[in-house]
């Protein structure tokens, strides 16, 4: 057990699940969105949602996204932050279904154009936990480099990811297949113990029936 997990993260507060979690969540989806946010429209679910304004919830969801981590000090100001670097950002309510009472739907567009939902779950202690990426299933905590290919379901490409990996000498910690229906959309979520070179991932997106590879890099 880490020491983190008994005595919390370093913060500016007051809740490590509304409030340091929320950042986790917002700093995960600007690395899964690979640029900068110019929109966000963030929808509460929960607890979230209850409670989440009087713990400052928002606040955290939007520092996360402009890049502020669980102990920066701008936290309480970053709609001031995103005003002046250009985030648009929303909030509303939603009920997600079989959800974390901590949980958030984030629907970001990139400077580039690049579109991502993601749904997030805030854990406590300021764990977190992705649980779905653009509409499909997922499971996965953030902390480690993480790859996510979406594909169409049929034979080859866990072989073909897997593969590449391997040839870049990139071990697998976990591995995660989920798909919609029988040859519908398909989603490989791979955790890896070290990053994936950015050459590979873009040799994945332009295999055939692969249709979006998003990455989790920690590096900064």
């Amino acid at each position: 057990m880490n020491l983190f997990d008994i005595v919390g993260p370093v913060m500016v507060g007051p809740s490590s699940s509304h409030t340091a979690g929320a950042v986790r969540i917002g700093n995960i989806a600007r690395r899964l969105l690979n640029e900068p946010a110019v929109k966000a429209d963030i929808c509460l679910h929960g607890s979230f949602l209850a409670t989440g304004r009087g713990h400052g919830t928002d606040r955290a969801l939007v520092a996360g996204l402009l890049g502020m981590d669980t102990d920066d000090e701008r936290i309480p100001d970053s709609f001031a932050w995103a005003d002046k670097q250009g985030l648009a950002y929303s909030f509303a309510g939603i009920e997600l279904r079989d959800a974390h009472p901590n949980s958030v739907l984030m629907k970001l567009t990139g400077k580039r154009g690049r579109y991502l939902e993601i749904v997030a779950a805030s854990l406590g202690g300021g764990r977190i936990k992705v649980c779905e990426i653009d509409g499909l299933q997922a499971n996965f905590c953030g902390d480690y480099p993480t790859l996510i290919v979406r594909n169409r379901d049929q034979p080859g490409h866990v072989a073909e990811v897997t593969s590449m990996l391997a040839h870049k000498s990139v071990n697998i910690a976990t591995m995660q297949l989920y798909r919609d229906k029988r040859g519908g959309s398909a989603v490989l979520v791979l955790e890896c113990d070290k990053e994936v070179p950015e050459e590979s991932i873009k040799w994945l997106e332009k295999l055939e029936g692969i249709y979006k590879v998003t990455y989790l890099s920690l590096e900064d």
